[in-house]
């Protein structure tokens, strides 16, 4: 999984349109979501005291899509102190403004915000399924995609295992996906912020109802398929979200909050209602405009789409009152 998404032929770091090119995310979806995010940097930078600089990072960023959005957005004042960088592995786009960083390493010490919308289902993972006899075993797979059991789980994944998805309680061929390489990827991102918002928004579950076959799947060219590690394709699991959340609160000693994106968007202003008709007799175009940003707020908090996403908020030496009235 890790070769096929991120080695040197692999489907985020290999030539190509990158991520937008083959799936909608909430990123890529309007400058809606963008405003959104702009809105809460700003929730973030009062809380900070407006410090005379402040970091914005995006883990995963794509092609630098969000930040470019974003910094349109922003006030004046606010956008003159912000030091946006993006986290990739695939080469610098040439188009990208020379304002915005890129990295291949999450930078530390950071005073901001640091976001990842879409990552975390990328870290690479393993699956397991319970066999007929009961024991738990690794599923491996070819390039091909064939797969087969090998051996039984090692100690370390049968304790995350044990807390986090008791295959045990579920009957057999149940299979399962280990979050453990999320809980580190999470952990280390909220260990780089020393003040500010670490913030992930992402598909997922919870322990009290973890998918019975998993969630291992595919996509390309705008549809879902089979999940072949070849790398022409995004290969993607759902995120043991609340796993992830325990982790990031170890490490930053506060505690997170989970929402989904339909609460948080409609929290920093976004909505799918239709405007009154009457703007329309008054004013056709304003309604045209207000029209369509209904729609696009209409997408991005649909439950049974974007809008169930979960939005996993760490915060760092901040209240969480101050980001969400």
């Amino acid at each position: 999984m890790r070769r096929s998404l991120y080695g040197p032929e692999g489907f985020f770091t290999g030539p190509g349109p990158g991520p937008a090119g083959h799936f909608r995310t909430s990123a890529h979806a309007s400058p809606v979501f963008a405003e959104a995010v702009a809105t809460l940097v700003g929730r973030v930078d009062a809380a900070l005291g407006r410090p005379d600089r402040l970091d914005l990072v995006d883990v995963g960023g794509g092609r630098g899509e969000l930040w470019s959005a974003v910094l349109a957005a922003l006030p004046g004042d606010v956008a003159a102190r912000v030091r946006p960088v993006v986290v990739e592995l695939a080469p610098r786009p040439a188009e990208l403004a020379p304002e915005i960083g890129w990295t291949s390493t999450i930078p530390g010490d950071l005073v901001g915000v640091l976001i990842a919308t879409e990552w975390l289902d990328n870290e690479p993972l393993d699956l397991v399924e319970v066999d007929d006899v009961g024991a738990v075993r690794y599923v491996l797979v070819d390039d091909a995609g064939e797969e087969r059991l090998g051996p039984p789980v090692e100690p370390a994944d049968t304790a995350w295992l044990a807390r986090w998805w008791p295959v045990e309680e579920a009957p057999p061929a149940t299979r399962a996906e280990i979050g453990a390489p999320r809980d580190a990827a999470w952990a280390d991102a909220v260990a780089a912020v020393t003040r500010g918002l670490a913030l992930t928004v992402d598909y997922g579950h919870l322990r009290t109802c973890r998918p019975a076959f998993g969630t291992l799947t595919g996509f390309r060219d705008g549809r879902q398929v089979l999940p072949v590690p070849d790398g022409t394709r995004d290969l993607t699991a759902h995120v043991a979200i609340d796993a992830c959340a325990a982790a990031g609160t170890a490490v930053a000693g506060e505690p997170a909050w989970l929402t989904s994106q339909r609460e948080s968007l409609r929290s920093l202003g976004v909505g799918g209602g239709r405007p009154p008709l009457e703007l329309a007799h008054r004013d056709p175009q304003r309604y045209l405009r207000a029209l369509a940003q209904a729609s696009v707020g209409a997408e991005l908090t649909d439950p049974a789409g974007l809008g169930g996403h979960y939005w996993l908020w760490q915060p760092v030496g901040l209240g969480l009152e101050a980001l969400i009235p």
